[in-house]
């Protein structure tokens, strides 16, 4: 049997074990970044396959979330969402500057920072027209942050005593990628995980403002994709509302979601080489470091003291 196969076997064996109770997120994504600094990448369409599978665990999670639930903490998060992007963009066009970084790996680094990690990243990079090389420097940065994010926050949730539904707002808005933001919420608590997934789907529409005000600047005729998977999610959210109750299946699909969810977080690990990581240099981390302590502190305090 080819070494290639054997690793792939490997591979799928581990990320099948990531199904089990006996792992937990932040363990999940530990294991992923040690895979493939020990054995490499095992599948060139990792990527494609990582993002299927964390779209659909987010619409798995809708159906373990009331539409009361949903529309309270939405609306909870929507002045704090507004600040902090608005915040975090101008920061970073401003601070990108003083490090003379590159101003697409600026624009790139803070709107990921700002809205949703690589998602918004990768709907706005066609817009501006930023190269490969460009790319890769600020999902290469934004991920970084996330596996750190979805270690330390509970703790610092922890030692604030924040409730249930500050950490997950916290979460929602100061952690980039979904895929962390509940990976850190479903440690912290069954309801931060609901807080936390709506708020931060909430906050990822902002995408399509945020990238027509980047089309309009930059004056290309890219369009916006919709991430429809956040539609499916509603959608899912309003059957569990009305049939909840009465069917086990809503229940069900939400749980398996949870587990699906640590694979996801498997296989963003497995996409984080580190010999990659260390052709990005230190100015464009510098840069993330700076935006994600800003965000989370002002949020932090903000949500400390205004949300119960």
């Amino acid at each position: 049997m080819e070494k290639k196969t054997v690793i792939r076997i490997l591979f799928l064996v581990i990320a099948g074990f990531t199904l089990t109770n006996w792992v937990s997120p932040p363990l999940a994504l530990v294991a992923g970044i040690l895979f493939v600094n020990v054995f490499g990448i095992p599948f060139n369409e990792l990527s494609s396959y990582t993002k299927k599978i964390l779209q659909y665990s987010v619409i798995g999670l809708g159906f373990g979330i009331n539409l009361n639930e949903a529309a309270k903490a939405g609306s909870e998060g929507f002045t704090f969402t507004v600040f902090t992007i608005v915040l975090v963009l101008s920061l970073g066009l401003i601070i990108g500057k003083w490090l003379k970084i590159d101003k697409k790996i600026s624009q790139l680094i803070s709107v990921g920072t700002a809205i949703c990690g690589g998602s918004a990243i990768a709907a706005v990079s066609p817009v501006i027209q930023s190269k490969g090389s460009q790319n890769s420097i600020a999902l290469g940065v934004v991920f970084v942050l996330n596996a750190v994010a979805l270690v330390i926050f509970p703790m610092i949730g922890n030692f604030f005593h924040l409730t249930q539904n500050q950490f997950g707002m916290w979460a929602a808005i100061a952690i980039h990628d979904t895929s962390s933001v509940v990976g850190a919420a479903s440690k912290y608590g069954a309801e931060a995980l609901k807080t936390a997934t709506v708020v931060k789907l909430s906050r990822a529409l902002w995408i399509i403002p945020v990238t027509l005000i980047f089309s309009f600047l930059t004056k290309t005729n890219e369009k916006v994709k919709f991430p429809y998977f956040i539609l499916w999610f509603v959608v899912a959210i309003v059957i569990n509302s009305f049939v909840g109750d009465q069917f086990a299946f809503p229940k069900t699909v939400s749980e398996i979601s949870r587990m699906t969810l640590k694979t996801a977080l498997f296989f963003i690990g497995a996409g984080l080489p580190l010999k990659e990581l260390k052709k990005i240099g230190i100015n464009p981390f510098l840069l993330g470091i700076l935006l994600w302590l800003i965000i989370s502190a002002v949020s932090l305090f903000g949500i400390y003291q205004f949300v119960a």
